[in-house]
């Protein structure tokens, strides 16, 4: 089993690269994004190196994460993973922030060095505004690197989420094989939503105000 959260993400993509890996929908407005291993792996790199590189952070350094599940916030939390930061949800100091636009109201309550707000368009486009005191994270990600090699030991707390990731993927019965269909109202944890599937190398479909009278 992988020891560290960047791992899991490269053995989840190791057989296949180009298979999809996470599909977007949102039930409600007809979104729908496809995203590749590779394509996945490239977005986690840029974010690593916007962190590293722009943000100066790295192991030990904390990110707030005020993101709804969604294929955009699987890039910025195996990004912010995979340059060795402690991802939180809990409002208060932090290294970074990244924040949905719709809340990026809330700012205030973590006090960052940098803060990063995206509008979570399906095809990644910027804001038409930003927020005072943001930056739009798909514009300002784009500059970086597509490789990155993260630190080997990983974060401080990558032990206990891949613990958990595959206490959760047992649990559930997730093999390879599967394509696993995620209600993100009702699984917010990333360990529920991302992790687990990645670490039973199963593909991911996420959905947003899941219709259940368009299941087959």
């Amino acid at each position: 089993m992988a020891d560290n959260i960047a791992r899991v993400l490269t053995d989840a993509i190791a057989t296949d690269p180009t298979r999809p890996l996470l599909t977007w929908y949102d039930d409600a407005t007809g979104e729908r994004t496809e995203l590749s291993g590779a394509t996945l792996a490239n977005w986690v790199a840029k974010t690593a190196n916007l962190l590293v590189d722009e943000v100066v952070v790295g192991p030990g350094d904390a990110a707030g994460v005020l993101l709804p599940p969604h294929w955009q916030t699987a890039a910025v939390l195996l990004g912010c993973w995979s340059a060795g930061l402690t991802v939180t949800r809990e409002p208060g100091r932090v290294n970074v922030l990244f924040a949905a636009a719709d809340r990026a109201a809330e700012a205030d309550a973590w006090p960052a060095d940098e803060r990063y707000v995206l509008a979570l368009h399906p095809f990644a486009l910027p804001l038409r505004e930003v927020p005072p005191g943001f930056a739009d994270y798909v514009v300002e990600v784009r500059a970086h690197g597509d490789h990155f090699t993260a630190y080997p030991p990983g974060g401080p707390v990558d032990a206990e989420l891949v613990a958990r990731a595959a206490a959760r993927a047992t649990e559930l019965g997730l093999t390879a094989d599967d394509r696993v269909l995620v209600d993100t109202a009702a699984h917010p944890d990333p360990v529920d939503w991302l992790l687990a599937p990645l670490i039973a190398r199963a593909t991911l479909v996420l959905c947003a105000n899941l219709d259940p009278t368009l299941l087959p």
